[in-house]
């Protein structure tokens, strides 16, 4: 008897990670809902409402075993110019994918590559958001670093993490992004969230 593997511990990020890595999408752009993975059953579960007009500007979900605690928040800590990092989020390393392609619906695997990321910090844990462009994808695929990506584009990013949290009247930003990092830096923290995943659960 077989069963589905779970998305994040029975999948695996790919034989040539982290140049190119499979990836588990939990949310798309069309999507009004926020879904993320229920870690105990693998199944997506719905996080919450998107409550306004905020929307994810790329396929959104997170590289199977990887997780973002110690070799994470001491990299981020080392890089974010002395802004404090009490530790990693406890999630898997989330990765946002760059397509031309109109993808329905998550709940899907795909191979991506990743190209930079940015370094953010929640309430004091660090949150890396990957950034990748969907492999063999006719516009972006041919992308192998930040510096190929129009600005826009990472404002769009920048401007939905750091406010997809946010609500009205809220005076404090809850989150920061200290850094927009190139492709090096994120294989780097790549490879620091599988430490961290084998330390944790192998």
């Amino acid at each position: 008897m077989s069963f589905k593997a779970h998305p994040w511990h029975g999948i695996s990020p790919g034989e040539h990670c982290p140049d190119t890595v499979t990836a588990f999408i939990e949310i798309v752009p069309t999507d009004t809902v926020k879904y993320e993975i229920d870690k105990q059953s693998g199944y997506l579960k719905i996080d919450r409402p998107q409550k306004y007009s905020n929307i994810v500007p790329a396929l959104y979900g997170f590289i199977p075993r990887t997780y973002c605690d110690e070799q994470i928040a001491r990299y981020c800590a080392a890089h974010s110019d002395g802004i404090p990092v009490s530790k990693g989020d406890g999630d898997p390393l989330d990765i946002c994918i760059l397509t031309e392609r109109n993808i329905p619906h998550g709940d899907i695997l795909v191979q991506a590559i990743p190209i930079g990321g940015l370094r953010m910090i929640d309430k004091g844990e660090a949150d890396d958001k990957i950034i990748a462009v969907l492999k063999d994808d006719d516009l972006y695929g041919s992308w192998r670093d930040i510096s190929d990506c129009p600005t826009a584009i990472i404002d769009r990013l920048r401007h939905y993490f750091l406010t997809y949290k946010d609500l009205p009247g809220q005076t404090e930003r809850r989150c920061q992004i200290t850094h927009v990092y190139d492709r090096q830096a994120a294989h780097e923290v790549i490879r620091c969230s599988q430490a961290d995943y084998a330390a944790k659960f192998q």
